[in-house]
């Protein structure tokens, strides 16, 4: 995709009007951490999308990777639903709003909104599994090196991280306390474990054991 700017570890971030617009939207309505970490989200997952050799849309891949973390933003913190869901639910108003078609919306909508969910992702659209593995690459440094080291030099100095491993467990855990029960089953009940007092973690077996039906 044609852009003015230079790409990035050899990734071009779209300049369509649909990514300059989800671009402000997203620089509007969040922190620094949440946008470095969203633009790093998709050029990681752009280098991984290449070297899997997989075909992506990048339009689609970059707006899923800049709205992903957009739920963790203080005016969802009453909504009683999983941030991810809030995430995916404001990049379908975005896309809807521009007119994009219904199955664009739809792998958009998915790939937020399944990108702490393990094991799924990799398995559906390249939009889907690129954005998770983004995800998986900048916070858990899933597959490392396979990056190399110039290229992840070239995403940092563009998008840095300082102090990156403790503000973004930080931002869960303020993006999620106040619905701790959306964490049962998911990821996010490791931070609330480790970082709020008195949390106490969904069991799947005692929810199977306590069910009201009789035996």
């Amino acid at each position: 995709m044609p852009t003015d700017q230079p790409p990035v570890a050899g990734v071009r971030v779209p300049d369509t009007k649909l990514a300059v617009e989800a671009t402000e939207l997203v620089r509007d309505t969040t922190d620094d951490l949440v946008y470095h970490h969203s633009h790093r989200v998709y050029l990681f997952g752009a280098l991984r999308g290449r070297e899997r050799d997989l075909s992506f849309d990048p339009e689609l891949l970059y707006v899923a990777a800049l709205f992903h973390d957009l739920g963790l933003g203080g005016r969802f913190r009453s909504s009683g639903r999983r941030f991810e869901v809030d995430s995916a639910d404001e990049a379908r108003r975005f896309l809807r709003s521009h007119g994009v078609p219904e199955d664009s919306v739809r792998r958009v909508w998915t790939a937020i909104a399944l990108h702490t969910t393990p094991g799924i992702p990799a398995f559906m659209e390249p939009e889907v599994a690129l954005v998770t593995a983004g995800v998986e690459y900048d916070v858990l440094g899933l597959g490392y090196g396979e990056v190399s080291d110039a290229d992840r030099a070239a995403i940092v100095a563009l998008h840095p991280r300082p102090d990156f491993k403790r503000r973004i467990l930080a931002a869960f855990t303020d993006g999620i306390r106040t619905k701790p029960e959306t964490t049962f089953g998911n990821v996010k009940a490791d931070v609330l474990q480790h970082y709020m007092p008195g949390f106490e973690r969904g069991d799947f077996v005692r929810t199977i054991l306590d069910s009201p039906w009789p035996e």
